[in-house]
């Protein structure tokens, strides 16, 4: 199911930008991409360490990147049909409205779309943006055109969805929690509440995205520790397109398929509440489940605890205040400015069900895709998802 209307998307826009502002974005004239910069500059040009490791306390304030000069900067998404993805957006542009200096922000949606997304960041250097923070849903394939964006000395920083290449080089940096580690931490947890054997599936997003992928690498790593549990897709992440009504189609198929399935890891808790619903419809138990935070996860839990006895879950945070890190970082870069924010962030379990001091963390007020993590309020969800 999609998450809200273009309406309602861009009343999530205003609401966010009202509650986050600390300065207008104004009009003015555009500088076009890279002025003042040759090709040969690329990424290096800039202070901008790359490949440093820390946490969420480590990201710094936006004023120190901003600079003087007049910068468009765009958000090239590879996929944009999840509340995810919309909340991340609106967090990106809340953030840019704080440089009074950045004078437009565009915004483009590949729709899972490789392609798509190869044209969009072309038409993005071509209009003169500045700055492009992108999450590369289609990895490695979009590398030449970032390569190509940075040669035409545009500052590119991809978060999350890593397009291979060299950091500092082929672009800025890349951003991101460490994806592997997060996957394993998830599957270990899933796997000890398991008893330490049973049948494991590990849910992914879109079909051969790098993200999805370098989760599965973690859960295969805690998979291999544990000789008892057997994962299902040996092939890699099952594909789910980060959508709850695809995820509970998949997850019934599954549950067709094999039976018995006693514990799930997923990179989207928002879609995993499809998967559970598809456990649900079958009459079968449900299994332990990991994944990262969501309001109608945790919520689920609540309400199916009590006659569900095997039904356990966890979470990591949602992080999509990285973003602003990958705007951080590239500003810093167009401006000449220093910057050492961490580029990989150390994430940990926030939601433990089996754990007293970290229960899952449900509020009714809010919808249920609410992501409790992503650094806005109760009291700002409720505005932005009025």
């Amino acid at each position: 199911m999609r998450h809200s209307t273009a309406l309602r998307t861009a009343a999530v826009f205003a609401a966010v930008g009202a509650l986050l502002l600390t300065s207008a974005c104004s009009t003015g004239s555009l500088s076009s991409a890279g002025s003042g910069d040759d090709a040969s500059a690329g990424a290096t040009d800039s202070q901008v360490t790359t490949g440093t490791v820390g946490v969420q306390g480590d990201i710094q304030d936006i004023s120190n990147f901003c600079g003087d000069k007049d910068i468009t900067v765009a958000l090239a998404d590879g996929f944009g049909g999840n509340s995810w993805r919309k909340i991340t957006r609106a967090i990106f542009e809340a953030e840019a409205a704080k440089c009074p200096n950045i004078k437009k922000v565009l915004y483009t949606d590949a729709q899972g779309d490789t392609q798509k997304a190869i044209s969009d960041i072309n038409s993005l250097v071509a209009q003169g943006v500045n700055v492009i923070v992108t999450f590369v849903d289609g990895g490695e394939a979009l590398l030449p055109t970032i390569q190509k964006a940075t040669a035409a000395g545009v500052k590119v920083v991809p978060f999350v969805g890593s397009p291979g290449g060299t950091p500092g080089k082929d672009y800025v940096d890349f951003v991101s929690e460490d994806i592997t580690t997060y996957g394993k931490n998830l599957a270990d947890w899933t796997i000890k509440t398991m008893g330490g054997k049973g049948n494991l599936v590990m849910l992914g997003g879109i079909a051969g995205n790098s993200y999805s992928q370098g989760v599965y690498e973690g859960v295969l790593e805690a998979v291999t520790e544990n000789p008892g549990v057997t994962l299902l897709n040996t092939d890699g992440p099952v594909a789910t397109d980060w959508e709850p009504g695809k995820t509970q189609q998949v997850v019934a198929g599954l549950i067709t398929k094999y039976g018995d399935i006693n514990g799930i890891v997923a990179d989207y808790g928002g879609g995993s509440v499809g998967g559970i619903r598809a456990f649900e419809a079958a009459g079968k138990p449900f299994p332990v489940w990991s994944a990262n935070d969501s309001n109608e996860f945790a919520c689920l839990w609540y309400e199916y605890k009590d006659t569900q006895p095997t039904y356990q879950i966890a979470t990591e945070s949602s992080r999509n205040w990285i973003v602003t890190v990958a705007l951080h970082k590239a500003l810093a870069a167009a401006n000449g400015l220093p910057n050492d924010e961490p580029s990989t962030y150390n994430l940990e379990i926030i939601e433990d069900s089996t754990d007293q001091s970290k229960q899952p963390k449900c509020e009714s007020s809010l919808p249920a895709d609410a992501i409790l993590s992503s650094g806005l309020s109760v009291d700002q969800l409720k505005q932005l998802f009025q």
